[in-house]
């Protein structure tokens, strides 16, 4: 997608409105939150300039024609038709001179469309599976470079809209009433809204959302009171607004019976009733876990921090929406020990919200820099060894990802062609830990540790508001370290971001965590049934979750590759007399546990991953655990 080289005074005035501090937020559980530190982005003129000669093949808008700044929501939610009516305002910039607004829109009912510069007319293009119809806005007068124009569409959502998802009271935590969120990365939000849609644009928003009495809404914003609707006593409106620029990747909204739990100075959890409390203990370190990443790469932006844990069902493990990100009920443990996974997740705070990839064949540039970021965090808080056992994980699971996808998919280039590809198509594991093994392979290269995190502050405080290529990432990268670009010279960068398979370089791990792990593995696989008594609890005693995670991982790597397959059935039993792991509440060691079970056929484990299938949603677990199921 082009990124448009505007009058960059024109933007500033036109923006300047819609960026100034939002004084209080009215909260609707009794309490009043501030946010007196927050301070809007800087002027554009401390921006990069950027080409506009960039494309995003994922959408259809075109943002060298016009930009937009901000949109106005209104939005009434109905359960009973699984639709949302809505209507936006989107305020444009011209950024040349153009006699028409083109929008991403898929599955939309478009009512009406006016402009504030006269009569207009629409005509919505044939649609394309993946990416929808564009919507074309004919204006009856035609736009002048830095000419600025609002445009009103008047829409409903259809039932079948893949950014909404609705869900019945009984596919709930509390089985008593009906539940709708979004996801809206990474295409999905031309589902909800007609927008440009497409990383390359951010904008600010404020939404009002009309949903029934006894039920409340969030947004990726922050909240601004509730009033009963004047059009409906049965009906309240819930309000928000959000200063800061955002992709339209991260306009979110859930609609349920939720409650909220203060968990610190700028944090709520919400969820719930019957799930609310747990989740209020087991993210208590929210506001630690966010201070130490300030620590990192400077201060939080985004005013709140709350934590929404979905409904069992939900499929994913989490998604960064800002100022409240939705997380997976499977990271309750009930002795906190996944709810490092929020790092991640505020990670992206920085690398992804604030600094946005402009499009998504550049999308290991949010999710590189936020596993770097995770594991920094993680280190800062649990000890470096622990980073290394992770990244040595990581790198495991990019094996894995290039197994499955094969190691000649160019959709295993770090920076894939995604020229008529559904991005969703290519997820998997590589933008992640491929982007993370990059990146400590240059915090080796380049001087270690606090050398290479000094860089990555000065990459997200370069181009905090912006969205960017990996040129624009790799260009600060060399100017950062001018006096090193010997060393840099010598990075393989084609092997690196445009050839498929494993990078060409691994980087150098700490495996004192992981050697204790494997040490265990092959006392268990070398173990003959006369000497499976020995083990015991001590075993793992003195172990940090993510180890026993680790150790299970290889156990089952060993399972999947040898012939014939090490662990025995009786290894099995007597593994579960040893460390009692049936009773496990951490889904990630249970998942693995299980999948073990299953490999070596013991039947007991069928009602166990039966049982962990039914009661969550999360792809993750449910897949394997099937495949597993089939094979065995």
């Amino acid at each position: 997608m082009w990124v448009p080289v505007f009058t960059l005074r024109k933007l500033f005035e036109l923006l300047l409105p819609v960026l100034i501090c939002v004084s209080r937020n009215h909260c609707w559980n009794s309490e009043v939150s501030f946010c007196p530190h927050w301070t809007p982005p800087p002027p554009p003129a401390a921006r990069a300039t950027m080409d506009d000669e960039r494309v995003d093949s994922c959408s259809f808008s075109c943002p060298h024609d016009v930009h937009t700044v901000h949109l106005s929501l209104k939005l009434r939610v109905h359960f009973e038709t699984h639709v949302v009516h809505g209507v936006v305002r989107l305020s444009l910039l011209a950024v040349r001179d153009t006699p028409s607004v083109v929008l991403d829109t898929k599955g939309l009912q478009i009512k009406t469309v006016t402009a504030s510069n006269g009569p207009a007319s629409f005509s919505v293009r044939p649609a394309h599976a993946a990416l929808g119809s564009a919507l074309e806005i004919t204006l009856s007068s035609a736009l002048k470079r830095d000419d600025t124009v609002e445009v009103k569409i008047e829409y409903e959502t259809s039932p079948s809209a893949l950014a909404l998802q609705w869900l019945t009271p009984e596919q709930t935590a509390g089985k008593k009433f009906p539940y709708l969120f979004s996801q809206c990365q990474a295409i999905h939000c031309r589902c909800m809204v007609p927008c440009q849609d497409t990383p390359s644009v951010k904008s600010t928003y404020d939404a009002q959302v009309s949903v029934p009495n006894g039920m409340v809404a969030l947004m990726s914003a922050i909240r601004d009171g509730s009033d009963p609707d004047p059009d409906d006593a049965l009906r309240t409106v819930f309000k928000f607004k959000q200063p800061v620029l955002i992709p339209s990747y991260l306009l979110a909204l859930v609609v349920g019976a939720l409650e909220s739990r203060k968990i610190g100075p700028r944090s709520y959890v919400w969820s719930e009733k019957d799930m609310v409390d747990k989740a209020a203990f087991e993210f208590a370190e929210t506001e630690k876990i966010l201070q130490v990443a300030e620590s990192l790469v400077g201060k939080y932006v985004w005013c709140s921090y709350d934590l929404l844990i979905l409904p069992p069902s939900f499929p994913y493990g989490g998604m960064e929406n800002p100022c409240i990100t939705f997380v997976t009920p499977t990271l309750i443990a009930g002795d906190r020990s996944l709810a490092g996974v929020v790092a991640h997740e505020i990670a992206h705070s920085w690398t992804g919200n604030l600094v946005t990839n402009n499009n998504w064949e550049h999308f290991w540039l949010n999710e590189g820099h936020t596993m770097y970021l995770e594991r920094l965090i993680c280190g800062k808080m649990l000890g470096e060894p622990l980073r290394q056992l992770e990244a040595i994980e990581g790198w495991n699971r990019l094996k894995d990802s290039v197994k499955v996808f094969g190691e000649q998919n160019p959709l295993t280039n770090l920076i894939p062609n995604l020229d008529g590809i559904d991005p969703d198509d290519a997820f998997s594991s590589v933008p992640y830990e491929k982007g993370f093994g990059l990146l400590l392979h240059l915090e080796q290269l380049l001087g270690g540790q606090e050398v290479f995190v000094g860089f990555v502050k000065s990459y997200i405080d370069k181009f905090a508001y912006q969205s960017v290529t990996s040129e624009d990432w790799k260009n600060h990268l060399y100017e950062y370290f001018k006096d090193k670009n010997h060393l840099l010279e010598n990075v393989d960068w084609k092997g690196w971001f445009y050839s498929p398979g494993m990078p060409p370089v691994q980087p150098k791990y700490d495996t004192s965590l992981a050697d204790a792990c494997l040490k265990l593995v092959d006392q268990w696989i070398k173990a003959g049934d006369e000497n499976l008594h020995a083990f015991g609890p001590a075993d793992l005693k003195d172990m940090h979750s993510f180890q026993v995670i680790y150790f299970l991982s290889e156990l089952l790597q060993a399972q999947e590759e040898q012939t014939p397959p090490p662990f025995s059935l009786k290894h099995v039993q007597m593994m579960q007399q040893a460390y009692n792991l049936n009773d496990v509440t951490n889904y990630e060691i249970r998942f693995r546990w299980l999948c073990l079970c299953l490999q070596a056929k013991w039947e007991n484990a069928i009602p166990l991953a039966l049982r962990m299938v039914t009661e969550q949603g999360r792809m993750k677990y449910i897949r394997p655990l099937y495949r597993y199921r089939k094979n065995g």
